[in-house]
């Protein structure tokens, strides 16, 4: 079944590449590939190109929409890695996926909010979206955005 086949099957699309908003913002791409590998930029979770939910997880997000939050992110993130590999069918495996989450300073759920990616990325690739995680809590992210999504795949040849 090809990735597109199983995004279907989950409902979703990949979205347009989420460009960057304004300089300063934009001296960066949404990702690069060197060898075998695809490096993303981190990706915010952009709906049509606005951020649904803003603000501290813990505080005025809560757990469960920050999650959502991350899988929308990883959405994007695969967005970006296709932008520069062509088709997401050329991917052989999901490296790493690295969370960042705008945490309140109480809040210590950090990996149940980046579950919310690494479940995307296993429904999406399978075995090959098994991965090396890091959930990350920072103080604040780009635009008050709750959570942030990079990732590093390797490509077929």
């Amino acid at each position: 079944m090809s990735v597109a086949d199983r995004l279907a099957a989950l409902g979703l699309t990949v979205p347009a590449v989420a460009a960057p908003v304004a300089a300063p913002v934009a001296a960066y791409v949404p990702a690069v590939v060197t060898g075998r590998y695809v490096y993303t930029a981190g990706q915010l979770p952009f709906v049509d190109g606005a951020l649904p939910v803003t603000g501290k997880v813990g505080a005025e997000v809560d757990a469960e929409t920050a999650s959502a939050e991350a899988r929308t992110a990883a959405l994007n993130a695969l967005a970006a890695v296709e932008s520069v590999a062509g088709s997401l069918d050329r991917v052989a495996r999901v490296v790493k996926v690295t969370v960042f989450v705008a945490s309140d300073p109480s809040f210590t759920g950090q990996p149940g909010v980046a579950n919310g990616a690494s479940t995307l990325v296993g429904e999406v690739f399978g075995d090959a979206g098994v991965h090396a995680r890091s959930a990350v809590g920072v103080a604040v992210l780009p635009l008050d955005a709750p959570v942030e999504v990079e990732l590093v795949v390797e490509l077929t040849d």
